[in-house]
């Protein structure tokens, strides 16, 4: 019972880590209330800044797409509870985000700004509507799987863990990542886009896209039913008429994982299976 309760713990105390980091994320990517913002001014070397910062996002993407491997997984869980693998993966997520935030080198000079208070409250609002996306995709496909909790719950009450199963929820229907979709609407809204926030954005963009296909790579292989999914259904943007197919319908969840999770964990809700 005393492990049960440690592995219960551990789980909720990563779940409440990824989610201090998501609120740090809101203001160091919108430029508002955080110690440390994605567009201060310029600091030191130009070379050393854009050198770290490359390191930092690289560093990231290692560690999110890396730990989400099927492989990968199978090796973590010889040496932590499969049960906490996924807060596991949760808790690195979130120092990995962290010490990006922490290290991030502002590099000055501006690429766009939006002028006119109604203009610039109009970005922000795009901005905020993004946030919305990403939060709300993650209670489509399961946010407590997600980030880890019905893994220790479970546990906790001594219940094995069944993988969810697989499904299209609302804008799932429509695309095969709306939750990516939130996270380019979070990285690109910006009144003021800086050289190192457009840095940011190229980078993480260009992280997600990639990573797309190596996940899409694994759900195939979990659930042959996906194929069939992506063949019928955009990977980001919705047709104006959508293909129907029933073998991709139903009222089960997708499983989730670390996508993109750009958040401390997050991603799409067809990322990494278990």
């Amino acid at each position: 019972m005393v492990r049960r309760l440690l592995l219960l713990s551990y789980g909720v105390l990563c779940y409440a880590l990824s989610l201090a980091t998501f609120l740090y994320a809101v203001g160091f990517i919108g430029g508002f209330l955080t110690p440390t913002q994605l567009d201060d001014p310029a600091q030191g070397s130009l070379t050393a800044a854009l050198a770290i910062n490359g390191g930092l996002v690289g560093l990231f993407a290692l560690q999110h797409s890396g730990m989400a491997r099927r492989g990968f997984k199978r090796w973590l869980t010889r040496f932590v509870p499969e049960a906490a693998e996924r807060s596991t993966y949760v808790l690195l997520s979130s120092v990995a985000l962290l010490l990006l935030f922490w290290q991030w080198q502002p590099l000055g000079g501006i690429v766009w700004q939006v002028q006119g208070e109604a203009a610039r409250a109009a970005v922000f609002a795009v901005y905020a509507l993004g946030w919305i996306v990403v939060l709300a995709t993650t209670f489509l496909i399961n946010h407590f799987d997600l980030f880890g909790l019905r893994q220790v719950w479970l546990a906790f009450r001594g219940i094995p863990y069944t993988p969810l199963k697989f499904a299209t929820p609302g804008p799932y229907r429509l695309v095969r990542h709306p939750l990516y979709i939130g996270w380019f609407t979070v990285f690109w809204a910006a009144p003021t886009m800086t050289a190192a926030h457009l840095l940011f954005a190229v980078g993480t963009t260009a992280y997600i896209l990639a990573a797309i296909r190596w996940e899409e790579r694994d759900l195939i292989a979990a659930h042959p039913e996906y194929a069939s999914y992506r063949r019928q259904v955009p990977m980001l943007l919705p047709r104006l008429q959508a293909k129907s197919d029933p073998s991709v319908s139903g009222n089960g969840l997708r499983p989730a994982a670390g996508k993109t999770r750009f958040t401390s964990a997050g991603s799409s809700a067809t990322d990494s299976p278990r």
